[in-house]
């Protein structure tokens, strides 16, 4: 397995194993949030391959006082084969030396399989209430 930082050619698998993963949702536009990524912090947008097919991806970002890791990724074939966590690692080191503290990142509560996952590899619940608040539409 290969890690590296993306690259636009990845555009459709990317893509494509988001939909497999069932991260993309009406409310994100999956093509929308990867030129969103690559404007910030480009060198934090990971895809791990194998035989030159993106088999998973992380998207990490510090802002100066939180690290954040969104659209963690695994191909369902290569799941529970510790592609997930060597993401994380790789998404940790470059938080790690970018100076961050501490990741934050969130979970669909209905995810218990992925929460579990995060607990393994050190996550614990905070005790906040996360909210939002859509500043632009993804259509």
């Amino acid at each position: 397995m290969n890690i590296r930082q993306y690259e636009p050619r990845d555009e459709e698998a990317v893509v494509r194993l988001w939909t497999d993963c069932g991260l993309v949702v009406p409310w994100n536009n999956p093509r929308r949030d990867i030129q969103r990524k690559l404007q910030v912090q480009a060198d934090m947008f990971l895809v791990a391959c194998v035989d030159n097919q993106v088999v998973a991806t992380v998207m990490a970002g510090y802002e100066g006082h939180r690290g954040w890791i969104n659209y963690l990724a695994v191909s369902p074939r290569h799941q529970r084969a510790g592609v997930g966590r060597r993401m994380m690692e790789e998404a940790e080191a470059l938080l790690r030396a970018a100076g961050c503290p501490k990741i934050n990142l969130q979970v669909r509560s209905a995810n218990a399989a992925v929460i579990e996952f995060y607990k393994r590899i050190g996550f614990k619940t905070d005790d906040v209430v996360s909210l939002g608040k859509r500043l632009e539409p993804d259509e």
